[in-house]
């Protein structure tokens, strides 16, 4: 059984010992741009963040990263609204093996809307290649939804968030 520590206690451990004598063995370092990118480029799932009139609203999303940008497939419906009438999004995105060893990306970014013209047709061709390589990409947009009693409409929107911003950490034993 895991003893309880004060808060006070473990700092205290820091100060006078380092992060060893608090029983945890672990170095955490800031990721370059280009660990955050090959990281990305593995991950699938992660943590969209969109606010409007103040109120931020998180939910899981699944992406495909290519080109500087994270590609997804979703449906009509809250996040859409809220990222339409404010495309400044965040995205969090983690790997953990362990408690002691983790890698953790935040990207800040723009959602751009894929609609079906043929101006965005080179755009979704995209979407659509990089997002089927990873397995049933459709699926958690793409199911039959009832919220309030109400089906939700299955009206497909393809979407990417431009990386605006990309930062990382990594914790090794």
């Amino acid at each position: 059984m895991q003893r309880r520590r004060s808060l006070r206690a473990v700092v205290a451990d820091c100060e006078g010992q380092g992060a060893a004598g608090t029983g945890v063995n672990m170095l955490i370092q800031e990721m370059t741009r280009q660990a955050c990118l090959e990281l990305l480029a593995h991950m699938h799932l992660g943590r969209l963040a969109c606010v409007q009139a103040s109120q931020p609203y998180v939910v899981p999303c699944y992406f495909a990263y290519a080109n500087d940008y994270l590609y997804g497939f979703t449906t009509l419906g809250q996040k859409v609204e809220w990222m339409r009438a404010n495309p400044l999004v965040c995205i969090e995105s983690d790997q953990v093996v362990s408690q002691e060893e983790w890698s953790s990306v935040i990207i800040s970014g723009r959602y751009e809307e894929l609609p079906d013209t043929p101006v965005y047709q080179p755009a979704r061709a995209v979407a659509h290649d990089v997002l089927q390589k990873k397995g049933v990409w459709w699926e958690p947009g793409y199911v039959r939804t009832i919220l309030g009693g109400t089906q939700r409409p299955l009206t497909p929107i393809f979407y990417r968030i431009r990386i605006v911003e990309i930062t990382g950490h990594r914790a090794t034993p």
